[in-house]
């Protein structure tokens, strides 16, 4: 894809367009941002946490609970860039308060639902509501902070991420250990409700008057859910697999081709043209590869190999998310000191040597050296993400600041997905050595979001000044 001109470039790094909202307007909208943020990261935790007790409380097949996730990720999955699009279009503000009012009402409707349809129908429902919220954050952040301030906003939602991570699972076993798990959703009503107070305060941006192209929005289904599911089915059902990965390439292509000559397109191939935005995207989407392979496989190496129990799991993947928090407000205050290569070059070097680390320990070694791995492996990622996604947002103007944060939560829940995808991969080219595997694959995504950094390094085009 050629490189954006200097001149469209230039228009495209926001400086004198808009420089972030007044005090205490700020305040207020920054605090609606993060209890949004608070509620679909607890539900996510919490309701993982939950799935034994709704398939006790429904007597529904452990394996078929399995799906009321699955049809929650996927509809966030193919609704992202969609809703990201609409946002445009309609505004933040009304988006927000469709999203926040659909999320709440669908918790409602999953704490009340008496069977698994009802029960997945509810939690389609949320995915929409947390496809609505999510592909806002990124825009919102964008337009709340001043570029000065643009890297501690984004450093201190990751933090908020970051704890909510270690809080939920706990908050969600602690709920179900007082409480029947339909209070998993209900605990989301509250906060919900409080975002209200301060919808007013966000800020709105220039809206597109372009029409809404419903037919990528439709050839977007086919292209991320086909390709998440083929991805996952690789070693299950190949020949379905194959199938899927066929139909989201053709998918994507027709998508593709649709979206190359369009103002303002639902495929943002227009920010994709801007040298800084293409690293931060392929950079980013390793990162989260490499982090959603290592969680999925950690647990598996802690128990197996080096006969942990499931406490101590608990603790060593909060050790990460600990890292992760830490370090989010030291990469804001040096995201806009320092290149944001070297930046990002250090943080996934760091995740990719705490993981070779916990691949290098033996069975008698002491459980603080695994404690201190994992909190490198967060520290890394949480060192790496504040930069990345500053140079990501940072380059786009105010009115695709809707597909600038589309894009952003879409390349974090593809990147996840297809880490999953290669940990189940490795398990099964190997039982035995399938958690050994996977962990080297997540070796792998970080290196190679390293070597990203490095040719980003070389290429001062893509390392624009952004203060």
């Amino acid at each position: 894809m050629p490189d954006l001109p200097s001149t469209a470039a230039s228009e495209l790094t926001g400086v004198g367009q808009h420089d972030g909202l007044p005090t205490p307007q700020r305040y207020w909208a920054a605090l609606v941002l993060r209890l949004a943020i608070t509620v679909v990261v607890l539900d996510s935790t919490m309701s993982n946490v939950a799935l034994p007790a709704i398939a006790s409380g429904l007597g529904i097949d452990p394996a078929a609970v399995i799906w009321v996730a699955i049809a929650y990720n996927l509809t966030v999955v193919v609704s992202l860039l969609p809703l990201s699009a609409v946002a445009e279009r309609i505004g933040f503000q009304r988006l927000f308060i469709a999203g926040i009012t659909l999320f709440m009402v669908a918790s409602v409707g999953a704490a009340l639902s008496g069977s698994l349809l009802t029960l997945m129908l509810s939690r389609i429902a949320q995915g929409f509501g947390s496809a609505m919220l999510m592909c806002l954050f990124g825009g919102l952040v964008r337009n709340i902070y001043p570029l000065k301030k643009l890297g501690m906003g984004i450093s201190v939602n990751a933090m908020v991420v970051g704890l909510m991570a270690v809080i939920g699972p706990a908050a969600g076993a602690f709920i179900l250990q007082i409480a029947a798990w339909q209070w998993i959703f209900i605990v989301n009503v509250p906060i919900c409700l409080l975002t209200y107070i301060g919808v007013r305060y966000l800020p709105e941006i220039p809206r597109t008057a372009t029409r809404f192209d419903w037919a990528a929005a439709a050839l977007g289904v086919p292209a991320f859910g086909l390709a998440i599911v083929g991805l996952e089915s690789l070693v299950r059902d190949p020949v379905m697999a194959i199938l899927c990965l066929l139909i989201a390439g053709l998918a994507a292509w027709a998508l593709l081709y649709r979206s190359r000559t369009q103002v303002s397109p639902l495929v943002p191939l227009d920010l994709m043209r801007v040298v800084s935005i293409r690293f931060a995207v392929g950079a980013s989407a390793f990162s989260f590869a490499a982090q959603m392979s290592a969680f999925v496989a950690l647990p598996f190496y802690f128990h197996r190999s080096l006969n942990y129990s499931y406490g101590d799991i608990g603790i060593l993947l909060g050790a990460w998310s600990i890292g992760v928090a830490v370090m989010a407000p030291v990469a804001g205050v040096l995201s806009g000191r320092f290149s944001i290569a070297v930046l990002c070059g250090i943080g996934a070097g760091s995740m990719a040597a705490g993981l070779v680390w916990l691949m290098l320990i033996s069975s008698d070694t002491a459980f603080i050296w695994l404690f201190v791995a994992m909190m490198l492996s967060g520290v890394g990622f949480g060192f790496f993400q504040t930069p990345n996604n500053r140079a990501l947002l940072a380059g786009v103007p105010r009115q695709r600041s809707g597909a600038a944060g589309g894009l952003q939560a879409t390349t974090r829940v593809f990147g996840q997905s297809f880490g999953t995808a290669l940990v189940g991969l490795s398990f099964g080219i190997s039982q035995d050595y399938g958690p050994m595997l996977g962990i080297g694959v997540a070796v792998v995504c970080a290196l190679a979001a390293v070597a990203i950094n490095v040719i980003r390094y070389l290429n001062p085009a893509s390392d624009p000044e952004l203060l």
